[in-house]
């Protein structure tokens, strides 16, 4: 959804190009298409403060405090003097209100400012007041005369994303909040209410066209919170009703094949299975299954921790598919997740005497040819592949299942050609990610999606012993490393970077390998990072799942990688270059067999507090939920794997990591809606069914597809 698309009503009037505006001009126009992507007056009314700078009160001089974010101070500006040369020349003005003497500097701008500002005269200034000893000062201040209008203060002032060509060419906040107040006041007539009057009076909240007026030009903070408060409930409204008019789509009107026999599966479950289900993976399979009864094609999100059992799940999923006469394929991100998949499933399904190819960039021609055939006559059941998956060459007699994993990896134009393989039926499709979501991200990302988790380890795993520890320690830890391999255990140390880099002062993948080479002489050693040939990568990974090599010295490209049960040592150095998440992958690449695993975090002794709190959850806990969670909260949705490709980043004002509680009334009166009244035929609905019949169409149906 386009900012414009937000607006009540799409009008010729929000249409308007922003040149019309009084104010604006067709250069200040110009500069705002190219820096802000703002077109139109409905561009501009959606342009919103990231934050508000509270102005209701004037500080003194002598009550300026370091642990204040900014002050606001009246006072007279008595003279100014220029101190320095060439680049370090500055413009210091003294700026005193009676009770002390604050100076005020600019660096840049100094021409300006000495032509504008008038000695001995009244003027209002406003910025983060610093201390040199005893004296006060405000670098780049904002600075504006005291008249009769601002003398009182008593306003919240909006804070509008900007770029620094903007600022260059004098176009700052102020500006842009004089320009949005000049719309708002000729915008009132063509502001109409977009949610019913039902849901307005049940969430108290204020009008769409307080809201806007409120947002852009506080007159108190319990206004400024009650219109973020119903901006945000409306964003999110119709981001859930959209995504649920999806899913309900999918239910009603697109068929998938029935698949109710089980002859395979029984004798799998009853005969080779080698291990009990857990709970989880038993829950999930009944929701599964029971989606492949209804005749609509099944459109399901799985998650579920590295370790988990999602690929069990996926591979009975599929024996449902084969005895129902219908074929299957699994596409992976890399060859190696690829090749991973296919021997781990190729053992079972020679059990069963089933027919499963692999399809990769490396296939060669022959065999490809022979993948081809056999899929078109539908000898060959089950192709587990890589992007080679979604070749327009590739057709398959009937494709029933669709199973794609860390399906964040791929994009919806990618997904969309493997749906299109069966040209006669839906293609059931389950999506797998081991990184989990959060619920919030969860219900935006994935609001179409039937979603399950696998919540609970197999048996018998014991949590991985994760352990922070500094530069210093590195000789303990390298002991530590000899004990394991003394167990016939491997290692895994993972550095961020390949080569050294002059800008970060990192331990890199080079010089970790040599400095291991040395204290580890007699250890056999593989390396893998992602400038390396594919064969190269296959032929030192081959090693390593052999016990050839000990220590696997990598960067993340062994994030998501082959299944080495006998590796119980994941070492990270420079952790606080990673993100949570990543953490919380590469942690899961050791803890796969029975024995004790172990996670040791490096790091130097200067680290940032958001850092220690990374550290200290990954310490803490081994739930990647709760992971998930926390990660949020410092990184934001926008750092999400697969936001980017999601449309979530369309959102304006709402903050899925703060907004968690009004996405949920949003959702359940979007829910409840469509459950009543899925046509928008009852009156009260006519705001709702307006605002959608007035949104721009997309120009593809990218909700067909998870």
């Amino acid at each position: 959804m386009t900012s414009a698309e937000q607006i009540s009503v799409r009008t010729n009037f929000f249409d308007t190009k922003i040149e019309f505006l009084k104010g604006m001009g067709p250069q200040r126009a110009a500069l705002l298409n190219q820096e802000l992507g703002i077109f139109t007056y409905g561009d501009l009314l959606q342009h919103y403060p990231f934050r508000h700078e509270d102005r209701t009160i004037f500080h003194r001089i002598s009550q300026l405090s370091e642990l204040m974010p900014a002050a606001q101070i009246k006072g007279r500006l008595r003279e100014w003097t220029l101190v320095g040369e060439g680049n370090k020349k500055r413009l210091v003005a003294q700026f005193s209100d009676g009770s002390g003497i604050l100076e005020l500097v600019w660096f840049q701008g100094i021409n300006y400012f000495e032509k504008s500002l008038r000695p001995n005269t009244e003027y209002i200034v406003y910025g983060k007041p610093v201390a040199f000893g005893s004296k006060w000062s405000i670098t780049h201040p904002e600075i504006e005369l005291l008249t009769a209008e601002n003398e009182k203060g008593g306003y919240w002032q909006p804070v509008y994303p900007l770029t620094e060509k903007l600022r260059r060419r004098f176009i700052d906040s102020k500006v842009i909040g004089k320009l949005i107040r000049s719309l708002l006041e000729i915008s009132k007539p063509h502001i109409h209410e977009t949610l019913p009057e039902n849901l307005v009076q049940k969430y108290r909240m204020v009008t769409k066209a307080d809201a806007l007026w409120n947002l852009h030009n506080p007159q108190s903070q319990p206004w400024l919170h009650q219109s973020e408060r119903r901006l945000k409930f409306e964003e999110l409204f119709y981001n859930q009703f959209r995504l649920i008019k999806n899913k309900l789509l999918h239910k009603t009107e697109y068929p998938g094949q029935i698949f109710t026999k089980t002859a395979l599966l029984r004798e799998f479950y009853e005969n080779h299975l080698p291990f009990e289900l857990t709970g989880a993976q038993v829950r999930v399979l009944h929701e599964i299954r029971e989606d492949l009864k209804t005749g609509k094609q099944m459109n399901r999100l799985l998650q579920g921790d590295v370790g988990s059992g999602k690929t069990i799940v996926a591979f009975i999923t599929m024996l449902l598919a084969l005895d129902n006469d219908a074929q299957a394929c699994l596409m992976a991100p890399t060859e190696i997740l690829t090749d991973q998949h296919y021997q781990g499933l190729k053992k079972f399904a020679d059990l069963l005497g089933i027919n499963i190819g692999k399809l990769t960039g490396s296939t060669k021609k022959k065999e490809r040819e022979i993948i081809h055939a056999q899929l078109l006559d539908g000898s060959m059941q089950i192709l587990v592949g890589t992007h080679a998956l979604i070749e327009d060459i590739v057709q398959f007699k009937n494709l029933g299942l669709c199973v794609i994993d860390e399906q964040h990896r791929f994009g919806v134009a990618q997904r969309s050609k493997l749906w299109a393989k069966n040209k006669y039926t839906s293609p059931h499709m389950l999506v797998m990610t081991a990184t989990p979501i959060p619920r919030t991200l969860a219900m935006t990302l994935y609001g179409d999606l039937d979603i399950s988790a696998i919540d609970e380890l197999p048996a018998g795993r014991k949590p991985i012993k994760t352990v922070h520890r500094y530069d210093a320690h590195r000789l303990s830890v390298f002991g530590f490393i000899r004990d394991e391999i003394a167990k016939g255990r491997q290692i895994y140390m993972v550095y961020p970077l390949i080569e050294e880099s002059e800008k970060l002062d990192l331990k890199d993948l080079m010089d970790g390998y040599e400095s291991i080479s040395r204290a580890f002489p007699d250890v056999p050693l593989s390396i893998l990072h992602g400038k390396m040939k594919p064969k190269d990568k296959d032929f030192e990974m081959a090693r390593f799942v052999k016990a050839e090599t000990k220590i696997m010295v990598a960067t993340t490209v062994i994030e998501v990688g082959v299944n080495v049960p006998n590796a119980s040592v994941m070492i990270v150095e420079n952790a606080e270059r990673f993100g949570l998440s990543q953490l919380h992958q590469l942690r899961g690449r050791v803890g796969r067999g029975a024995e004790q695993s172990y996670c040791i975090l490096i790091t130097d002794y200067k680290i940032s507090k958001e850092t220690k709190l990374r550290l200290e959850t990954m310490c803490r806990t081994n739930d990647g939920f709760e992971i998930a969670e926390v990660d949020l909260q410092l990184r934001g949705p926008g750092d999400i794997s697969g936001t980017q490709q999601s449309g979530l980043m369309d959102l304006l004002i709402a903050n899925l990591a703060q907004d968690g509680e009004i996405l949920k009334a949003a959702r359940i009166s979007a829910e409840a809606i469509l459950n009543t009244d899925p046509d928008l035929e009852s009156p009260e609905n006519a705001p709702i069914k307006k605002h959608l019949s007035n949104m721009r169409k997309e120009e593809t149906n990218w909700s067909r597809i998870s």
